[in-house]
């Protein structure tokens, strides 16, 4: 079996986009039509004439539509395998006529759902008819085309154009999978409302969940591995794949995983003063607020000018043109914003390699959801780290209390240090950040590195003294022992900001004391992996 000459159709669709095209288009190749309720209407408007369901199964619509096209000379004509004798048999014996093609779109439950309908209105767009008849000609392929999407409608159109009026099987074939993923997703989506909706479900015993392709990437973290991009078939937050893409090469594996870490960091200082994030291998390596965005631009390069080459920056301001020429003066690979003005697109226009992506918001930083990781036989799951503390959640464990500049500085810290690869360092002072140490086996070796790179910092510009004098310092887990505190005193910073909760609290407590800093417990760990 290959090519199959479409005599019958039915079509029974929530979304008519489309349709009175592709019904006049099968009318024209003698194809009779069949259909339900308002796609019958829809159609017999355009002049088309169309048979009612009704009088294909001898039965009535029944139960508010709930009832109309299972039955067995609807099924019998989907499934029937034309070249079995039997099959064959059966269908004479029943009198049911063979239906060639079926076009069908779903109730629109994500719709509903996401319009926020009660629990009556959601259950009745629960479609059974619809997804029953979609797999019926699905698994029946062979000899039944089915269509889910308008957007194939004129392919089809085409093919029969081109056939004279017969579809092809590589085409049934690929409407076919597209088919059972149509039906997947719309189970998926039904059973995650139920879970998680209906029965308050944090972790339900099935996690299902249905994302869209979006675009296949020229390659992943490494040119050996494959990659692509999808979405969720019902994105909750807009980000990167939603952005607008201004100018600049197509966006890569890498590209996505560093602007979203940056994006992320960001969102934290929406509402702040104007913000600079440069970020490199998905972790922070400059972050800075000021009075403007290019005043917060230079302090965050210059925390780590090396790093930064090649670099990822997200603001949380719309972009002008001083800053956007002072981004341009080196390699940076990705600048994400809610907006650009003229200006600042005019400087970006000459680094032709430049991606500027424009998202219309940044997210919500302490949205709620869950973050998924995948690991040889399984998948972890686990809440989104949206947690955040305020001055009035800090416990003061030292002698000395922090001033209010300490404090400021501490937050700010602590910010940064929930986006950066444990474990964590970060200094900073007066809205910037003055070393970031990322991503080491031990707390003292990154505390080390941060300051190695401050002292960098201050030798590249010809400062006085390193920024981590008289900065405050964020650990994202507990100090285990003093050591990593006594870096950080080596360093010149005056105040620590850390969990708490190790053993030997009371050891690093006392070599505070004995050094003279302030320190304030969080009572909230941010491990990154």
């Amino acid at each position: 079996m290959s090519d199959v000459t479409i005599r019958r159709a039915l079509l029974s669709v929530s979304d008519k986009t489309g349709l009175v095209d592709l019904g006049q288009a099968l009318a024209a190749h003698g194809v009779e039509l069949v259909s339900t309720g308002g796609t019958a209407k829809a159609l017999r408007e355009a002049g088309l004439a169309v048979k009612d369901i009704s009088e294909l199964t001898g039965f009535p619509e029944m139960m508010d539509g709930r009832v109309k096209t299972l039955h067995p000379k609807v099924h019998g004509g989907l499934l029937a395998v034309r070249d079995n004798a039997e099959h064959a048999a059966s269908m004479a014996e029943h009198e049911i006529g063979a239906i060639d093609l079926v076009v069908v779109n779903l109730y629109p439950f994500e719709a509903t759902v996401a319009k926020g309908a009660d629990r009556d209105e959601v259950i009745e767009n629960i479609d059974i008819g619809g997804p029953s008849m979609v797999r019926s000609a699905a698994k029946n392929h062979d000899y039944v085309t089915i269509l889910t999407d308008p957007a194939d409608y004129a392919t089809v159109i085409a093919e029969l154009a081109q056939t004279g009026g017969k579809t092809t099987l590589p085409f049934r074939r690929a409407m076919a999978a597209k088919a059972y993923a149509t039906t997947a997703a719309y189970d998926s989506a039904i059973a995650t409302w139920f879970a998680t909706v209906d029965q308050q479900q944090h972790f339900p015993a099935t996690l299902a969940s249905a994302h869209n392709l979006v675009t296949t990437l020229r390659y992943g973290e490494n040119p050996h591995q494959s990659a692509a991009l999808y979405v969720p078939r019902r994105a909750t937050v807009a980000g990167l794949p939603q952005a607008e893409q201004i100018q600049g090469k197509e966006l890569s594996y890498n590209n996505y995983n560093d602007a979203n870490a940056a994006l992320e960091l960001v969102a934290e200082f929406a509402t702040d003063k104007p913000t600079v994030v440069i970020v490199k291998h998905a972790n922070p390596c400059g972050v800075a607020s000021g009075d403007t965005l290019l005043d917060a631009w230079h302090a965050a390069l210059a925390c780590d000018s090396v790093s930064a080459f090649g670099g990822i920056v997200a603001v949380n301001q719309p972009l002008d043109g001083p800053t956007a020429n002072a981004i341009c003066e080196i390699f940076t690979e990705v600048v994400v914003a809610p907006g650009a003005d003229a200006a600042a697109r005019e400087a970006f226009a000459r680094k032709k390699n430049l991606r500027l992506l424009l998202v219309n918001e940044l997210p919500d930083a302490h949205r709620a959801g869950l973050v998924t990781v995948p690991i040889a036989g399984g998948l972890l799951v686990q809440d989104r780290d949206n947690g955040a503390i305020t001055a009035d959640d800090l416990k003061v464990v030292t002698q000395r209390a922090p001033t209010e500049q300490e404090l400021k500085d501490a937050l700010f810290a602590w910010t940064v240090a929930k986006h950066v690869k444990s474990n964590a360092i970060v200094y900073a002072k007066d809205g910037v950040t003055a070393g970031i140490g990322a991503g080491q086996m031990n707390r003292r070796d990154s505390s080390r590195i941060a300051a190695a790179k401050a002292q960098e910092a201050a030798q590249t510009h010809g400062w006085s003294e390193a920024r981590t004098v008289g900065s405050a310092v964020a650990s994202d887990a507990f100090f285990p022992f003093a050591d990593g505190l006594m870096a950080a005193v080596e360093a010149g910073a005056t105040m620590v900001i850390q969990p708490g909760g190790s053993i030997r609290d009371e050891d690093v407590i006392k070599a505070a004391d004995e050094a003279g800093l302030a320190m304030v417990f969080t009572g909230m760990r941010h491990f990154r992996h």
